[in-house]
């Protein structure tokens, strides 16, 4: 297979961007498929970190840059992120960067709506008022605007109007101002020159790299765990975040996707709110989210830490189809005296090995946790199996068994080579020995 999906396999924040980009060495094209400027990919390349929202992580290596009609576009969100690519000396033209026509817009409105229905709710979702979920409201109820509507002032002027229609209705029952269309409409027709360069057929991009075997991998954003239908709903994102996405989300068919690498952590992370099982609060959560840096790239937010929950990275893997994990932050781990990871569930005093539907039942459940020996020496920077600590060695080893899935690859540190591989997707001679 010329292809390679990779989904972030707990709750988002796995270090997906890190692994695309070592990915992208090997590739020819990285295409974005879901979420918008919602999320946040880091990168540390020679000391110098890139934090990317919408751009494809491959673009810091000069690789061609896809974002597929799946991924809601905030245009004022792209041309900042360009612009703060070139001040670090990464031109960003359309020779290295195309957009689906059909990818739709967020919009102003957007972010009001997400603002004011978080502060309706008795218990917030915790979003990043970015305004991604109304923006894909309005996709699915057909009145989004998209990226080929820049090209036709006359179609924007009439599509804003059914669309403030809509919401203002709204905004007038609640006693909020209405959105006016002149302002809105003006800094879409100013910013349309820039982005239209840009806009083009990605379906017929990506059916041609395959026909030609070039090598494509599909990025996600956000996990499986946040995925609309199979995350821990209602606490999660509006797209499909699982690799099934990875197809509707770019126009390329379901059979030529290849293989799929999941990214987790070696311990877990949580944005918002939610259910997390095997959070750990106290002075080992405050200790893991500092020596993570446990904090939202574009938020700023201090994400919840735990132990790594094999169950819920099981499911995610039958629910994904992930073929191979990839694990990162192992030197996080580094110095604590004992290492847990949770194997189980009880609900009600029963013994269950899956993460239930409802969110009563979710938030009922009470970890089966197994300790494991710490280390002391440091991992930082390691990249050979051959030298981690033993009992970093039987921590890697236990994940594999537990969740049932080859592990790939261990990052050991920020930089973009602080890695121990295993095994490539791309690599049909398989699994090196561990």
């Amino acid at each position: 297979m010329s292809n390679v999906v990779v989904v972030g396999a707990q709750w988002g924040d796995e270090g997906k961007g890190r692994i695309v980009d070592w990915l992208a060495e090997q590739a020819d094209i990285v295409a974005r498929y879901n979420g918008g400027h919602n999320a946040g990919h880091t990168l540390v390349v020679n000391g110098q970190t890139y934090k990317l929202a919408l751009l494809p992580s491959g673009v810091v290596r000069g690789k061609l840059g896809l974002i597929g009609n799946g991924v809601a576009l905030d245009p004022e969100a792209l041309l900042a992120e360009i612009d703060r690519m070139a001040a670090l000396g990464i031109r960003v033209t359309p020779e290295v960067l195309q957009i689906a026509d059909t990818a739709t817009l967020v919009l102003p409105v957007h972010r009001a709506i997400d603002a004011a229905q978080e502060r309706l709710r008795a218990k917030p979702i915790g979003t990043t008022l970015r305004g991604i979920g109304p923006a894909y409201e309005d996709k699915v109820g057909r009145r989004g605007l998209r990226v080929c509507d820049l090209a036709e002032p006359e179609l924007l002027a009439s599509k804003l109007d059914l669309l403030l229609q809509h919401h203002n209705a709204w905004f007038r029952g609640l006693g909020l101002e209405p959105f006016r269309k002149d302002q809105m409409l003006s800094e879409l027709l100013a910013m349309a020159p820039r982005i239209l360069p840009f806009a083009g057929r990605v379906w017929e991009q990506l059916d041609h790299a395959y026909t030609s075997g070039k090598r494509t991998v599909f990025e996600g954003s956000q996990a499986v765990m946040l995925d609309v239908d199979w995350g821990s709903y209602p606490y999660v994102t509006s797209s499909s975040a699982i690799a099934a996405g990875a197809a509707s989300g770019t126009g390329i068919a379901p059979s030529r996707l290849g293989p799929v690498l999941g990214v987790s952590k070696v311990y877990a992370t949580r944005v918002g709110e939610g259910p997390f099982t095997s959070e750990v609060e106290g002075a080992q959560g405050d200790t893991l989210r500092q020596r993570g840096g446990e904090y939202g790239v574009n938020t700023g937010r201090p994400r919840r830490c735990g132990w790594l929950d094999t169950v819920q990275l099981r499911q995610s893997g039958k629910v994904a189809g992930i073929n191979l994990l990839a694990l990162t932050k192992l030197d996080v781990l580094d110095g604590f005296d004992s290492v847990y990871v949770c194997v189980g569930y009880e609900l009600d005093g029963k013994r269950i090995d899956y993460m239930p539907s409802t969110n009563a039942e979710q938030q009922r459940l009470v970890p089966v946790l197994k300790r494991f020996e710490g280390w002391k020496d440091s991992t930082r920077g390691i990249r050979s199996f051959a030298d981690l600590p033993r009992q970093a060695v039987a921590l890697i080893e236990a994940i594999q068994e537990e969740v049932g899935i080859p592990v790939a690859m261990v990052t050991t540190g920020p930089e973009r080579d602080d890695a121990i591989v295993l095994r490539s997707p791309f690599d049909d001679a398989g699994c090196l020995a561990m």
